[in-house]
């Protein structure tokens, strides 16, 4: 029996079926509009490094063919063949889109899905409608994805712009971008009477036809047409003077009565030349170099009045404010937790089906209809967090809408769990999902003041926002790993802590000590790991 999924719900491919064979098919479908259904193979870093494994209806299999484009069939709008096992290791995800082709927007689509077949039987179905969507013109529809083993994950996110926005999103190049192939040298030309000879068009006669261009391939802009050729002789020839002419500064006016001297190069009986503009320095005269301008002074190395060749104020590369704001633009990947930079991160409330809670007063900026309510841990948990240091304030977000989570520029860190655990100082902990269980765990130990470590631990399936002052470093732990309790931020919940201490008695005998007389000693399993920050509480 097929397993429903929701959006955002995720699960590995083995629990769905033992098969790596699989069938992938897609149905959409909106009156009177066409919609290009695509894969996209992408890299560890979420972008089509390959555009090989850009599969869709011009390019319609990989080379090793472990993607191939089927066709509609089986009541499926589009259908794949994915064979997970031949697929190469450079391909870390593949992600299932749907755009349209021309005019509309999603949610003018009735029922669809994207279902997984395995065997002939139907393992696993997401269904969407149109009443999920507004003014999108693609969605991503579904991810398989490889963390240790391949997983699959119910997308369902809407994504602005057609099939060209969704290429750029994923790092690809779109044809119009291309730049135009170098045109071919001319041929010389071959005997021909003179253009004089040619009897002139008759008045309002229509241009000669054009040779009929071919229809554009896909992705790539229409040919511009050549632009038309200006006769010959149609416009003024402009000649250049032998020398350059300047303007001559203006002299101060002769005395009364007086005739006016005429400047060196001037013609006598000719008016000298007018002023120059308010604002404006008057140029120098000829042979002598121009000055700079008011307040500056030329380059080191170059001499006073040589041009520098671009004017003061334009940028180098690229104007505009688009061009501006481009590296700052929003990063919409499809999914639930998504880091816009270093400091800020992005939750989609639409996907995962759960709320989330956060540190009170993280909200920075959202979008949508978003329900913010407070987070009561209760009495009991009032007391547990007063008596351990390990209280969180929280607020719990709930709605359709995206949320931007940030406090005090800390670096912040999505730690995905899968029925794993992990253990968080509550200080380090920015956000989760409500669909975790955490609770205050005890770490014991004589030389720690208060005679104990308290952390939050959580565990289930979900996702943590950890922040961290600057860039931390992740070390497995090993017989002979240790760590400053003060600068400690996570660690995996299968270690074993114990507590080690430097002090001595010789050592208490003298004033005065390193700063660093007790430590947080490591030891598990390999695959346990701690997370240390360069900054201490």
């Amino acid at each position: 029996m097929a397993r429903e999924f929701q959006r955002g719900h995720k699960a590995k491919i083995s629990d769905l079926t033992p098969g790596t064979d699989l069938y992938v098919g897609v149905q959409i479908a909106a009156p009177g509009l066409t919609f290009d259904i695509s894969c996209f193979g992408l890299d560890a870093h979420e972008q089509l490094s390959d555009d090989r494994y850009f599969i869709f209806f011009n390019q319609p299999k990989s080379p090793e063919e472990s993607i191939q484009l089927l066709g509609a069939q089986s009541g499926d709008t589009e259908s794949f063949r994915v064979t997970l096992d031949r697929i190469p290791a450079a391909i870390q995800k593949l992600s299932f889109t749907a755009t349209l082709d021309g005019s509309g927007q999603m949610s003018q689509i009735g029922p669809g899905y994207i279902r997984i077949v395995a065997g002939g039987e139907e393992v696993v179905r997401y269904a969407f409608t149109g009443s999920e969507f507004t003014t999108e013109r693609a969605v991503m529809l579904g991810d398989f994805y490889l963390k240790d083993v391949w997983r699959f994950a119910a997308v369902g996110q809407g994504f602005d712009g057609g099939l060209d926005a969704l290429l750029k999103n994923f790092g690809g190049e779109v044809a119009e971008e291309e730049a135009p192939p170098a045109a071919a040298p001319a041929a010389a030309p071959g005997f021909a009477p003179p253009a004089q000879a040619a009897a002139p068009p008759a008045f309002g006669a229509p241009p000669a036809a054009q040779a009929p261009q071919p229809a554009p391939s896909f992705g790539a802009p229409p040919t511009p047409s050549p632009a038309p050729q200006q006769p010959m002789h149609a416009a003024p020839t402009i000649a250049a003077p032998l020398a350059p002419q300047t303007p001559q500064a203006p002299q101060a006016p002769s005395p009364y009565g007086q005739p006016q001297q005429p400047q060196f190069g001037q013609v006598p009986g000719q008016g000298a030349p007018p002023a120059p503009p308010f604002g404006q320095q008057a140029p120098a005269p000829y042979g002598q170099p121009v000055p700079a301008p008011y307040g500056q002074q030329p380059p080191m190395g170059m001499p006073p009045g040589v041009p520098q060749g671009m004017p003061q104020g334009v940028p180098a590369t690229g104007a505009g404010l688009q061009a501006a704001l481009q590296p700052y633009k929003e990063t919409a990947t499809g999914q639930r937790w998504t880091p816009q930079n270093q400091q800020l991160m992005r939750v989609d409330l639409t996907m995962g089906g759960s709320g989330v809670l956060a540190r009170q007063g993280s909200m920075v900026m959202y979008q949508g209809k978003v329900d913010f309510g407070y987070k009561s841990a209760g009495f009991v948990g009032r007391a547990v967090g007063n008596a351990t240091g390990q209280e969180m304030q929280l607020m719990r977000c709930t709605g359709r809408g995206q949320v931007f989570l940030a406090e005090e520029g800390s670096h912040l860190h999505p730690i995905e769990l899968q029925g794993d655990a992990i253990c968080v100082s509550a200080e380090s902990v920015l956000a989760f999902d409500e669909s975790l269980q955490y609770e205050v765990r005890r770490v014991e130990g004589h030389g720690i003041p208060g005679g104990a470590l308290f952390t939050m631990q959580f565990q289930g399936t979900g996702t943590v926002i950890v922040k961290t002052h600057g860039t931390p470093v992740v070390l497995p732990v090993t017989p002979t790993t240790f760590a400053d309790c003060n600068a400690v931020v996570a660690w995996s919940a299968a270690s074993q802590v114990i507590v080690s201490t430097q002090v001595r008695l010789r050592r208490n005998a003298y004033p005065g000590h390193s700063g660093e007389t007790v430590n947080l000693q490591f030891r598990g399993a390999p695959g346990n790991f701690i997370v240390v920050q360069p900054y201490e509480v």
